[in-house]
Protein backbone atom coordinates (compact mmCIF):
# COMPACT_ATOMS: atom_id res chain seq x y z
CA UNK A 1 0.00 0.00 0.00
CA UNK A 2 1.47 4.05 -1.42
CA UNK A 3 1.65 5.93 1.74
CA UNK A 4 1.85 9.39 0.58
CA UNK A 5 4.16 12.38 2.65
CA UNK A 6 3.67 16.14 1.70
CA UNK A 7 6.53 18.33 3.25
CA UNK A 8 7.79 22.18 2.12
CA UNK A 9 5.00 23.79 3.38
CA UNK A 10 5.43 27.35 5.86
CA UNK A 11 4.79 30.80 6.23
CA UNK A 12 6.01 33.30 3.52
CA UNK A 13 5.09 37.22 2.18
CA UNK A 14 3.03 37.76 -1.02
CA UNK A 15 5.07 37.81 -4.48
CA UNK A 16 7.16 34.78 -2.10
CA UNK A 17 7.88 31.15 -3.13
CA UNK A 18 7.82 27.63 -1.80
CA UNK A 19 8.50 24.21 -3.14
CA UNK A 20 6.15 21.21 -1.85
CA UNK A 21 6.97 17.85 -2.48
CA UNK A 22 5.88 14.48 -2.00
CA UNK A 23 7.21 11.33 -1.18
CA UNK A 24 5.52 8.42 -1.73
CA UNK A 25 6.36 4.93 0.10
CA UNK A 26 5.34 1.37 -0.73
CA UNK A 27 5.44 2.01 -4.48
CA UNK A 28 6.29 4.39 -6.97
CA UNK A 29 3.87 6.28 -8.73
CA UNK A 30 4.69 5.24 -12.39
CA UNK A 31 1.27 3.89 -13.58
CA UNK A 32 -0.77 6.60 -11.15
CA UNK A 33 -1.92 10.04 -11.41
CA UNK A 34 -0.72 12.28 -8.88
CA UNK A 35 -2.56 15.65 -8.09
CA UNK A 36 -2.34 18.81 -5.68
CA UNK A 37 -5.42 19.76 -4.09
CA UNK A 38 -5.70 22.16 -1.23
CA UNK A 39 -8.27 23.23 1.34
CA UNK A 40 -8.51 26.94 2.86
CA UNK A 41 -10.54 27.04 6.23
CA UNK A 42 -14.36 27.12 5.57
CA UNK A 43 -13.78 26.17 1.87
CA UNK A 44 -13.87 22.91 0.13
CA UNK A 45 -11.34 21.28 -0.96
CA UNK A 46 -10.08 22.09 -4.53
CA UNK A 47 -7.65 21.09 -7.48
CA UNK A 48 -4.45 22.91 -8.01
CA UNK A 49 -2.45 20.82 -10.38
CA UNK A 50 -2.05 17.12 -11.60
CA UNK A 51 -0.04 14.80 -13.48
CA UNK A 52 -1.71 12.67 -15.41
CA UNK A 53 -0.67 9.17 -16.17
CA UNK A 54 -2.40 8.15 -19.55
CA UNK A 55 -0.81 5.59 -22.54
CA UNK A 56 1.81 4.45 -20.34
CA UNK A 57 3.15 7.80 -19.69
CA UNK A 58 2.66 11.48 -18.09
CA UNK A 59 1.26 13.70 -20.35
CA UNK A 60 0.88 17.44 -20.41
CA UNK A 61 0.36 19.03 -16.53
CA UNK A 62 -3.35 20.73 -15.96
CA UNK A 63 -3.37 23.17 -13.55
CA UNK A 64 -6.39 25.40 -12.04
CA UNK A 65 -7.49 28.58 -14.19
CA UNK A 66 -5.84 30.32 -10.77
CA UNK A 67 -2.74 29.17 -10.38
CA UNK A 68 -1.62 28.74 -14.39
CA UNK A 69 1.37 30.54 -14.90
CA UNK A 70 2.66 30.64 -11.12
CA UNK A 71 2.52 27.14 -10.18
CA UNK A 72 4.77 23.79 -11.32
CA UNK A 73 4.38 20.32 -10.91
CA UNK A 74 7.38 18.10 -11.80
CA UNK A 75 8.60 14.49 -10.83
CA UNK A 76 11.77 13.32 -9.22
CA UNK A 77 11.75 9.95 -10.07
CA UNK A 78 15.16 9.72 -8.38
CA UNK A 79 13.40 10.65 -4.87
CA UNK A 80 9.80 9.28 -5.86
CA UNK A 81 8.60 12.34 -5.33
CA UNK A 82 6.37 15.11 -7.18
CA UNK A 83 6.83 18.53 -6.36
CA UNK A 84 4.97 21.77 -6.61
CA UNK A 85 7.05 25.46 -6.98
CA UNK A 86 5.09 27.52 -6.07
CA UNK A 87 6.15 31.02 -7.22
CA UNK A 88 4.12 34.89 -6.75
CA UNK A 89 2.52 33.17 -3.99
CA UNK A 90 -1.09 35.11 -2.89
CA UNK A 91 -3.13 35.71 -0.18
CA UNK A 92 -5.38 33.00 -1.41
CA UNK A 93 -2.91 30.41 -1.61
CA UNK A 94 -3.18 29.64 1.79
CA UNK A 95 -4.35 26.88 2.80
CA UNK A 96 -3.16 23.36 3.88
CA UNK A 97 -1.90 21.40 0.80
CA UNK A 98 -2.55 17.74 -0.30
CA UNK A 99 -0.92 15.62 -2.97
CA UNK A 100 -2.97 12.49 -3.93
CA UNK A 101 -3.12 9.89 -6.48
CA UNK A 102 -5.11 7.40 -8.30
CA UNK A 103 -6.34 7.16 -11.88
CA UNK A 104 -9.19 9.54 -12.48
CA UNK A 105 -11.03 9.42 -16.34
CA UNK A 106 -9.32 12.97 -17.50
CA UNK A 107 -13.24 14.09 -17.26
CA UNK A 108 -12.91 13.90 -13.25
CA UNK A 109 -9.34 15.05 -12.92
CA UNK A 110 -9.82 17.74 -10.69
CA UNK A 111 -12.57 15.74 -8.46
CA UNK A 112 -11.20 14.87 -4.89
CA UNK A 113 -13.35 12.12 -4.48
CA UNK A 114 -11.74 10.27 -7.16
CA UNK A 115 -8.64 9.92 -5.76
CA UNK A 116 -7.82 7.34 -3.56
CA UNK A 117 -4.76 7.73 -1.58
CA UNK A 118 -3.49 11.24 0.02
CA UNK A 119 -0.75 12.07 2.30
CA UNK A 120 -1.64 14.19 5.33
CA UNK A 121 -1.08 17.93 4.27
CA UNK A 122 1.05 20.59 4.42
CA UNK A 123 -0.10 23.99 5.34
CA UNK A 124 1.25 26.90 3.73
CA UNK A 125 0.25 30.51 4.99
CA UNK A 126 0.55 33.82 2.33
CA UNK A 127 0.66 36.97 4.28
CA UNK A 128 -0.20 40.90 2.33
Amino acid sequence: QVHLVESGGGLVQAGGSLRLSCAASGRTFTGYTVAWFRQAPGKEREFVAANRWTGGTYGTPYYADSVKGRFTISRDNAKNAVDLQMNSLKPDDTGTYYCASGRPILSALRSAGIYTTWGQGTQVAVSS
